[in-house]
């Protein structure tokens, strides 16, 4: 059987690039980098059928040629002849992914379509367009293969549990439970990297000349942050890799020598981590590391972070989120604002480049964001972002502010365009940010 994955472009929305200051444009987010891992597991799960993965965002980035995405499409169609095609959705991709099915079903209707990923699991009613035929939430390896199988066979896709079918009728939801699937311990699936050998030369950070692939340690979060969609897309719970596992892959993947740790917070078991990295020294892998680590963590277990640095960690992307402790109370962040000026000294001292990240509520006024500014300013790190606080489908903060929502196009919904009013005029708004990103030591972009 043969089998088509597509990853979705990006939005091109990013209304804190567009108002920024011209000087503080190269520094601003254009595209999120690195390899769908998401892809590439399910591809995994169905290595014994001819399966094609297809990044649409290495794509367009290194291919100046490269057609329309219907034309795109309709290429691959050719060129494959898929008897099913697969799409991983995140909210603000939404879109392209219903035009990458529409314009299969316009195509070959006889094609089956089926969609998964963040917003599949998190928005599954979204998915009414007749263009998609099975949405897939949750970790879904093991369903993905049920439905190959029973494509193939000619069965009814009802006897599946876990899935979504798209009818005249709606969606319809099938019975049952689906098989359990520890994606983070024995059901683990190493992901076929070879399939992406296409864009290595895209998933490159900044002025870096070497290639980055993520690797997941975990899944899920302990932390319950009101913004963010991690926690809640696993229901609150928390799953850790085994470390020999990850000493394997690590082995395996000489053709990237930078690994970002794909996690909501790498550092969180610290037995865990100090194993993983005691590990990784006994076996003489050298790679640059990068990784997210929450402030509270490096200002409380200093020692945690040198041995890492030790280890290889040269870059750590924190979520300092706020300056004022009673807006990161407001969104659970459990860290008092101190904890971000700890870190950093922290991080410097062990020679490890700080990504500082803050994201600002859409009610920020003149004084705020100059409030903002100043703590940035004698706060600053190698590297920082600034984002709007967005409404993100699925998570808590989405339902507590759903009925301020004044923009409802999916595309905008990537931390750089408010979705909600503005107490500044739009574009100021928007330009207050971008100028924000200039408050950093750095001269590179990451």
């Amino acid at each position: 059987m043969k089998i088509l994955l597509i990853n979705p472009p990006r939005s091109p929305e990013n209304n804190i690039l567009k108002y920024a200051p011209e000087e503080a444009r190269r520094f601003i987010h254009k595209r999120l980098i690195g390899p769908p891992l998401g892809l590439l597991t399910i591809a995994a799960s169905v290595k014994d059928h001819d399966v094609t993965v297809f990044d649409t965002k290495g794509e367009y980035d290194l291919m100046r040629d490269t057609p329309e995405l219907h034309v795109l499409v309709r290429e691959l169609l050719e060129k494959h002849q898929p008897d099913l095609v697969g799409v991983t959705v995140i909210t603000s991709e939404f879109d392209f992914s219903v035009d990458i099915c529409r314009t299969v079903k316009l195509t070959d209707p006889s094609i089956l379509t089926v969609a998964g990923g963040l917003h599949a699991t998190l928005c599954p009613d979204d998915f009414t367009d007749p263009s998609f035929d099975i949405i897939i939430p949750g970790q879904c390896p093991q369903i993905f293969r049920e439905v190959v199988k029973v494509k193939e066979r000619g069965g009814l896709f009802e006897s599946i549990p876990g899935i979504l079918i798209n009818s005249e009728k709606g969606l319809i939801r099938t019975v049952g439970k689906p098989v359990a699937w520890d994606a983070a311990g024995a059901d683990y699936l190493l992901p076929d990297r070879s399939h992406l050998s296409r864009w290595i030369d895209t998933y490159k950070v900044g002025d870096s000349p070497f290639p980055t692939t993520y690797v997941f340690t975990s899944l899920g979060c302990p932390y319950k942050c009101t913004f963010c969609s991690i926690w809640s897309q696993f229901r609150g719970k928390y799953y850790q890799r085994s470390v020999e596992s990850l000493i394997t892959e690590l082995k395996g993947i000489d053709e990237y020598p930078v690994v970002r740790f794909a996690d909501a917070n790498t550092v969180v078991d610290l037995q865990f981590i100090l194993h993983l990295f005691k590990r990784i020294g006994e076996e003489g892998i050298r790679k640059t590391f990068i990784m997210d680590i929450r402030a509270d963590v490096a200002a409380n277990r200093p020692d945690i972070i040198e041995k890492l640095a030790l280890g290889g960690l040269k870059v750590v992307i924190c979520g300092f989120e706020s300056f004022r402790d009673e807006e990161l109370k407001k969104y659970h962040k459990d860290s008092p604002a101190v904890d971000n000026h700890e870190a950093v000294k922290v991080f410097e001292q062990n020679g490890i480049m700080v990504r500082g990240n803050y994201v600002v509520p859409p009610d920020y006024t003149h004084h705020d964001f100059e409030a903002l500014a100043d703590y940035a300013d004698k706060n600053r790190v190698v590297f920082a972002g600034y984002t709007v606080l967005t409404p993100m489908p699925g998570t808590v903060y989405y339902q507590q502010v759903k009925h301020k929502i004044v923009d409802h196009n999916y595309r905008k919904y990537n931390f750089f365009n408010s979705v909600m009013k503005t107490t500044l005029p739009h574009d100021e708004f928007h330009r207050r940010i971008g100028a924000l990103w200039l408050i950093k030591k750095g001269t590179d972009v990451i």
